[in-house]
């Protein structure tokens, strides 16, 4: 509360601060216009007009300044716009100041006050104002060139608006290590062309040439392209590794971008989800808007790596209430410090809960009364369900018909229940509880204007347990990489792809779909970890070994999204399909007796029987066996 009381007082004095000089400018521009107008010699009659003039300039200049927002601008990244915002300001205050002139034209303010004086200081408040905003700017660039020795050579690659923003961050930032050298970009229009003084130098394929001609090797790269697809960063890293740059930085797209903002902030090392992601997601960001803008949201799993990417996700489309709910407490708090730094006006609260607990979801919902609710609580690790059958089966079986029979009693909108290529012909125990889920999403479908949505996707990069963390970890340590076999693949997505996604096909679904997301092409594990150890600065099997084990119970060769009994209907968005699924086949009075036994075994934690009764439910389950 201190904080923002002392920063709100910061901003209110800084204002009135420029609030005097922009007055003390606008008193210069009239005087000065008179001088001019009277080549240096301003006869004594003048001095009432300009009296006059200056303050019917200094009424609706300040006020319309004011409204234009020229008093809320970061004086060191001042730019083109606030010009074009300056000149619009002093045009309007002009117009109103000669049309109040020519009213009071006989007032002894205004007698005789020779016209061309309103043009001229008309030109000089926009010289004036704008070289004091452009000021700081100037000054640091002069003083940046002083410091060019001390500064890291530096190509940019992408000379679009990303790479426009990028460059002013750095030419405005008198501590940043940077000194831009040109650009790069496939664009041929933009070749030879200059942003702010810097020049395009060539395309991406001409980077060794511009790095050994300039001589950046021992500089910075730095690939400004977030709205590009993998394709073109992993060129542009592959062409910077061949012109033997050691210092690539990148821009992350636009999806983890908070507002779009791009700034040196932003800047980050490449990690292996820029190089192996896909091409980027469009979205229909005004139905997403519209879909969760005033609604209380509840996430349940909101610390893990869906959950909490929800989270962000979510807090940029301003929902009226998000409560995020986990029973690792950890988590909910490390997401809320998160939340509460990037989303200063986001209206959150964090609750500590197991899904399991009837009495505490139930009393959730009772006091929150979420619109809509994204189930993403699970156990997901296979081997870890292999050995603790009885534990998937109560969260990812019992805990999900908990939460979605609370959402049913309390009139939810939307219930979206996070499911998983798992789930399809499922060899591991954790794939069938998240089948079992998605069953009961659909009998529960229709019972009231509750929609029970299911979103279908594969691996997440980077998320908690999976590869990439523990490859990370082996290759720090100089460690061997296992992998279980060298044609094992997986569908992969980045989180910030995966939850745009699901919004958008929780926002388009009418209820009792299952969703599935078009994952592109399977990666091979093997081609992961090498691309991993090459981003380390080290060589595979070099410096770091990789080792060829066996395959672990309930893992597959290949995912599948979809059983060929299934098939796929296209939906509006191109990477978002919809299973046909055989709804009615489902007897709710059959699934409730079984689900009923299969609480009994999970009580009991034996985990063969566990295992009979849901390949009893799944048809399609095969437990303890590895798939080709």
């Amino acid at each position: 509360m201190l904080g923002k009381f002392l920063a709100d007082k910061r901003n209110l004095l800084r204002i009135a601060a420029f609030l005097v000089l922009d007055a003390i400018l606008i008193l210069l521009s009239v005087y000065f216009a008179f001088l001019l107008r009277f080549e240096g010699q301003i006869p004594g009659q003048y001095f009432i007009n300009i009296r006059g003039m200056t303050l019917l300039a200094l009424i609706f200049c300040l006020p319309i300044f004011y409204f234009y927002r020229l008093y809320s601008f970061v004086w060191a990244y001042v730019s083109a716009q606030e010009l074009v915002s300056l000149i619009k300001a002093a045009t309007f205050s002009f117009l109103l100041l000669f049309f109040s002139i020519f009213l009071l034209r006989q007032n002894p303010l205004f007698l005789g006050l020779p016209r061309s004086t309103i043009f001229i200081s008309y030109f000089l408040v926009i010289l004036f104002s704008g070289a004091f905003r452009f000021s700081k700017r100037i000054y640091l660039q002069i003083t940046a060139k002083k410091a060019r020795e001390e500064k890291e050579k530096t190509l940019i690659v992408g000379a679009g608006d990303a790479g426009e923003q990028l460059l002013r961050s750095i030419l405005g930032s008198k501590e940043n290590p940077y000194l831009p050298v040109g650009f790069v970009d496939d664009n041929p229009a933009k070749r030879g062309t200059l942003i702010h003084g810097i020049r395009v130098l060539g395309k991406i394929d001409d980077i060794p040439k511009v790095v050994r001609v300039h001589q950046i090797r021992e500089g910075t790269m730095i690939i400004a392209l977030p709205s590009a697809g993998s394709r073109a960063i992993r060129t542009a890293v592959e062409q910077g590794r061949k012109a033997g740059l050691k210092k690539i930085r990148i821009i992350p797209p636009i999806s983890e971008l908070i507002e779009g903002e791009i700034n040196l902030g932003n800047l980050r090392e490449i990690q292996v989800a820029d190089l192996l992601g896909r091409e980027p997601v469009s979205l229909d960001q005004k139905a997403i808007e519209n879909f969760i803008e005033s609604k209380v949201i509840l996430i349940t799993g909101a610390s893990g790596s869906i959950g909490s990417e929800l989270s962000r996700q979510i807090a940029k489309f301003k929902p009226v209430q998000l409560l995020i709910l986990d029973q690792d407490e950890t988590g909910v708090f490390n997401i809320s410090e998160e939340l509460k730094d990037k989303f200063t006006k986001l209206n959150f609260f964090p609750l500590i809960a197991d899904i399991r607990d009837e009495l505490k979801i139930n009393r959730i919902f009772k006091k929150y009364k979420p619109n809509i609710v994204f189930h993403a609580a699970a156990y997901k690790h296979v081997p870890l369900m292999e050995s603790e059958p009885d534990e998937a089966v109560k969260n990812n079986i019992f805990g999900t018909r908990v939460v979605a029979e609370n959402a049913l009693k309390f009139g939810v909108e939307k219930f979206i229940f996070i499911s998983t290529d798992k789930a399809v012909k499922p060899t591991s125990v954790m794939g069938a509880t998240k089948r079992v889920g998605e069953m009961i999403c659909q009998v529960l479908q229709g019972k009231n204007k509750t929609s029970f949505i299911s979103v279908r996707f594969g691996n997440v990069l980077a998320s908690r347990g999976s590869v990439i963390p523990i490859f990370e970890e082996k290759i720090k340590k100089r460690e061997a990489i296992e992998i279980t076999h060298p044609e094992m693949r997986r569908y992969f997505m980045t989180s910030a792809e995966a939850c745009l996604l699901v919004l958008q096909a929780s926002q388009m679904g009418k209820g009792g779909e299952v969703f599935v997301l078009d994952m592109g092409k399977p990666l091979r594990i093997l081609d992961l970890a090498r691309e991993m150890i090459r981003l380390s600065g080290l060589e595979p099997d070099k410096d770091i070994p990789i080792v060829i084990t066996e395959p672990r119970p309930g893992e597959k060769f290949f995912e599948d999204i979809l059983t060929a009994e299934e098939g796929t209907e296209a939906t509006y968005h191109q990477k978002i399909l919809s299973a046909k699924l055989a709804t009615n086949e489902i007897d709710e009075g059959k699934l409730n007796f079984a689900l009923e036994n299969l609480k009994i075994e999970a009580e009991a934690g034996n985990a063969e029987n566990i295992k009979k009764k849901l390949k009893e439910m799944i048809p399609t389950y095969e437990p303890n066996k590895f798939l080709k």
